[in-house]
């Protein structure tokens, strides 16, 4: 049986007028992210209860090489680093390339959607003028 490593991380932070959590997660060398606006500041409760009952639910960005670290931490050093990353503003800019990532994909399937929708609409106007020629020459 084929043991798999996965690591995650979650990012919270002020994106004026919104606090903002950005979830990262590398899976066999690859991260994918997925950001969730909050609205006010979220409590450290109310993070870990979302991520109980939403991180099922969230849509993570397709995945981007990076190098996984697989490095054991003192406590008293990873606290130290929480508590740094807090103070910097921010998201790491491999999560940010996922994210954009997703963020382009989205908008090439909303183009598509729409355009779809402009010929069908297009579509049935010019229908509708061809049955309007026909009903005019109909008592001809």
């Amino acid at each position: 049986m084929k043991e798999e490593k996965f690591q995650g991380k979650i990012t919270v932070y002020f994106e004026d007028p919104f606090w903002v959590g950005v979830f990262e997660k590398i899976d066999d060398g690859k991260l994918s992210a997925a950001k969730v606006t909050f609205g006010a500041e979220p409590k450290d409760y109310e993070v870990q209860d979302f991520i109980n009952k939403n991180y099922d639910r969230l849509q993570f960005s397709p995945a981007v090489k990076t190098d996984v670290k697989d490095i054991k931490k003192n406590p008293k050093r990873a606290q130290r680093d929480a508590k740094k990353q807090t103070m910097e503003t921010g998201i790491g800019t491999k999560s940010q390339q996922a994210l954009k990532l997703q963020q382009e994909q989205n908008k090439l399937i909303r183009k598509e959607r729409s355009k779809k929708e402009r010929e069908a609409e297009s579509d049935r106007l010019f229908e509708m003028k061809q049955l309007k020629k026909k009903e005019k020459h109909r008592g001809h």
